[in-house]
């Protein structure tokens, strides 16, 4: 496997293996890599012939500095788990790289962006627009893989995709978990032991809410048990916890039979912010 860190190096990858007929995967990540990635990787690899990891810290997601500056930084150990999944090439471009002097441009999706993760950090949802869509017309590839554990984020891509008729399939995968439930995610390492096992009571809570809604009971009242369970727990704040429609995000007060939705919910854990979501089971009306 090689690692490159320029357009012009990538595209020369790219044009040749397109002269081939190959169909080229991408799989975006900020690094950091854990076996959730690699399910990413394992999958693209299913679907396409050549498959392109990047690795790149995009600043201009984060509204936290001090979140940015904390954020892992492994490439090393990165490069050695893709090489060892199978990827052909990384992509790995500096700051200066993506945003170069000068650079102007942002790319805003309504709709799905807003609340959620929206709501809680302004402009996130633009950043992250902006560096995929840089990244789909920096590799040319023909699918893209990203984990469900972003919910809003698949959603956020898949409506820019749409609506900028950009030529890419959007591939979403199933969040991958710990044994005891828990979310996969490269800020999982910064939680301390203690903080770790509190951190599964935001798997077992929202499973458990799904359930209850799936079986009839009251959204509003179901969603709040979720929020006081998670901080008896240990966690605070509880930035929300949400029903939301699986393909608008909408936000759904009732759950009728055959609804496709998710409880979705964001907490922190002293300095570390988890994210999580469930899908509620659907019943037949």
């Amino acid at each position: 496997m090689e690692t490159v860190s320029t357009v012009a190096e990538l595209r020369a990858h790219v044009r040749a293996w397109k002269k081939a007929g190959a169909r080229v995967g991408v799989v975006p990540t900020m690094g950091a890599l854990h076996e959730g990635h690699l399910s990413l990787m394992q999958a693209a690899r299913a679907q396409a012939d050549r498959v392109i990891a990047t690795v790149f810290v995009n600043p201009i997601q984060f509204d936290n500095a001090d979140d940015l500056a904390t954020y892992p930084r492994t490439l090393e150990q990165d490069g050695r788990l893709l090489a060892g999944a199978g990827v052909d090439l990384l992509y790995a471009p500096t700051v200066g790289q993506m945003y170069p002097p000068g650079f102007a441009t942002r790319i805003s999706v309504s709709g799905v962006s807003e609340g959620l993760c929206g709501g809680a950090r302004p402009g996130h949802f633009d950043g992250v627009a902006t560096v995929v869509c840089k990244l789909f017309m920096q590799t040319l590839a023909d699918c893209a893989f990203f984990g469900e554990k972003d919910f809003q984020q698949v959603q956020v891509v898949r409506r820019m995709v749409t609506d900028l008729d950009l030529p890419i399939e959007i591939v979403s995968c199933p969040t991958l978990r710990e044994a005891d439930g828990l979310a996969l995610s490269s800020r999982n390492r910064r939680l301390s032991d203690a903080q770790r096992q509190v951190a599964v009571a935001l798997p077992r809570a929202l499973a458990a809410c799904a359930d209850e809604i799936a079986a009839g009971a009251d959204v509003a009242t179901a969603l709040e048990r979720v929020a006081q369970q998670l901080r008896a727990a240990g966690f605070g704040p509880v930035d929300y916890v949400e029903l939301r429609h699986a393909a608008s995000l909408q936000p759904l007060a009732t759950c009728p039979p055959g609804t496709p939705a998710r409880v979705l919910a964001a907490a922190w854990l002293g300095d570390v912010r988890l994210i999580d979501g469930m899908a509620v089971p659907t019943v037949a009306g």
